[in-house]
């Protein structure tokens, strides 16, 4: 959900009500559509799905891909202390597609990267710098037109690309099916006694459209629940549509 600042960093109070209204919807909209959501959302009724934005640098397209790129098969941690290098080599704050370009790459790779993902960075700066790629036009475009675009560039996968449609642009019907965490919150709350293959999240999110970023959030929120040593709810087992196992591996996420 876009954001609009009514002050230095705060929203306006018309879109402060605007996003209120939206969230109640898209609530309703997921309780009636999947028991399992209803229940999480039951038990979280002070739920801010937006609150894991603000533990985030401000980030536009391209800060979204260079995230989502430096955290591929990384932890956290790794993630955040390998763009605190590249933050500290670029004035503090992460870069613009010229200013990665003005790195020497053997910087880059001190600071933790790996060669193919300095290329893959490289590879995007140069596409948004020399007009083959427009951020502005792309963060105009629907969802599966960004990720057709983006995802000729090797090293960019479709979860990469999805995790910045929900960073930078706020878009409302993304799922993350190849991410290993949600797919372990999948398992648990719809007690599968497997771990859900990425075909199989994809068939339990489709009653959830057009809310599928809300959906993701409040899964999520288990593992969160998890990591603090919360108590996550138990909702009641509900059969998960099957479909056919994904046998098409991709080495980029």
């Amino acid at each position: 959900m876009a954001r609009q600042s009514g002050g230095p960093g705060q929203p306006s109070a018309t879109e402060q009500s605007r996003v209120a209204d939206r969230l109640r919807q898209a609530r309703s909209f997921l309780r009636r559509a999947d028991p399992v959501l209803a229940a999480l959302i039951d038990d979280r009724p002070d739920f801010d799905p937006q609150a894991w934005l603000a533990q985030l640098p401000p980030m536009d397209l391209f800060g979204a891909l260079l995230f989502q790129v430096v955290g591929q098969q990384l932890s956290v941690a790794a993630t955040r202390t390998i763009l605190g290098r590249i933050e500290a080599m670029t004035g503090g704050c992460l870069p613009a597609p010229g200013e990665l370009l003005a790195v020497d790459p053997d910087r880059l790779r001190a600071a933790g990267l790996s060669w193919r993902k300095i290329g893959t960075l490289r590879d995007l700066a140069e596409r948004l710098t020399d007009g083959r790629l427009d951020a502005a036009e792309l963060s105009t475009r629907p969802d599966d037109e960004v990720l057709a675009a983006l995802t000729v560039i090797p090293g960019i996968g479709p979860w990469t690309v999805q995790g910045a449609l929900l960073v930078a642009l706020g878009r409302e019907d993304v799922v993350l099916p190849g991410d290993l965490a949600l797919r372990k919150a999948v398992q648990r709350a719809y007690r599968l006694d497997h771990r859900p293959t990425e075909q199989e999240v994809l068939a339990i999110a489709e009653r959830w459209r057009p809310y599928r970023s809300l959906a993701t959030s409040y899964l999520f929120s288990i593992v969160e629940s998890d990591a603090t040593g919360g108590a996550p709810p138990s909702p009641a087992p509900v059969a998960a549509p099957t479909s056919a196992d994904n046998s098409k591996k991709r080495t980029a996420r």
